[in-house]
């Protein structure tokens, strides 16, 4: 996303005058739990977000930790942060319905929460991708690669809103093409490299045939093209994602089947989610509670001018 978007963004986000220093709600600790602090992608999210918050107040706390997709263990971290008092959570939801509960719990303790990369049932605000968009343009970009036809997988992950919705973006595109096959489309990667990477080595055994392969995150890409290599069926493939992170800015500097990557901005989103949650503390509400941000497809042909997650 281009900062003069980005900064647009955060400028609409800006509070009203208050009518004195005191009557303003201090921002003096924040708690953050998404999905997983190994991808880097959550690395940056956190950074922005704790940015932001020194922003607004110097001294004020920041606090991130790992679910690992685990909701179980996001329901304690999200309690434990209700027991620290803290003045705003971001989540990043394991499980965006079954998380409601926890939410409830911690706007009844009066700290405001706002769902960052993906939905959050009952969240005060929602900050995220247009991952439908996201998945649609990877999947165009897919679909023209192999002229419109042959046997393509989509690469499935965590069932969390940002996954289902990237996929219903790309089968949304693949579908408008009738010499496209869909083989698989329900294997999931766990947005790790690792776990597309046992999932990939599945699909060079089962099929002898693919032309294109849509993961869900880069991770996964990644993951999937070492499966690739290593079964000596990197030649000719196609594989696009979304994210834009740094190791496939890498990778689309070099020959390899990874061409396309629909990409994220999760300094910028978590620097909005903590400008939104600040706004509703002080209460300014933002006109719609979901802020959609725009993808942008990363190619060979543009990466050199692609400004990435850490350009800030």
């Amino acid at each position: 996303m281009k900062k003069t978007l980005i900064a647009a963004a955060l400028a609409s986000l800006s509070l009203v005058a208050f009518t004195g220093a005191a009557s303003a709600k201090d921002l003096q600790t924040l708690g953050i739990t998404v999905g997983s602090l190994g991808n880097p992608y959550y690395v940056a999210l956190v950074k922005g977000a704790t940015a932001e918050a020194k922003k607004i107040n110097p001294n004020a706390q920041v606090t991130a930790v790992s679910a690992d997709y685990d909701l179980n263990k996001q329901f304690t971290q999200i309690d434990n942060f209700i027991a620290k008092g803290v003045s705003m959570i971001l989540v990043t939801a394991a499980d965006q319905n079954a998380i409601l509960p926890a939410i409830k719990r911690a706007q009844a303790a009066g700290i405001t929460v706002i769902g960052v990369d993906v939905n959050a049932e009952g969240a005060d605000a929602v900050v995220q991708t247009n991952n439908v968009e996201a998945g649609k343009i990877s999947c165009a970009f897919l679909a023209d690669k192999i002229n419109h036809k042959g046997n393509v997988i989509i690469e499935n992950g965590e069932q969390v809103s940002a996954v289902i919705d990237r996929v219903t973006g790309c089968k949304a595109t693949l579908g408008q093409y009738p010499d496209i096959k869909i083989i698989s489309d329900n294997e999931n990667g766990h947005g790790s490299r690792d776990g597309a990477f046992v999932v990939g080595q599945g699909y060079f055994v089962r099929f002898s045939d693919i032309a294109g392969i849509f993961a869900v995150n880069d991770p996964q890409a990644i993951g999937t093209e070492l499966a690739a290599k290593q079964a000596h069926r990197d030649q000719g493939l196609v594989i696009t994602s979304v994210d834009g992170a740094p190791d496939i800015v890498n990778e689309l500097k070099t020959n390899s089947a990874i061409q396309a990557s629909a990409s994220q901005d999760p300094y910028s989103m978590g620097e909005i989610g903590v400008k939104t949650g600040y706004g509703i503390m002080n209460g300014q509400k933002p006109a719609e509670r979901t802020t959609l941000m725009a993808p942008k497809l990363i190619t060979r042909e543009n990466v050199d001018s692609y400004v990435g997650w850490t350009q800030h």
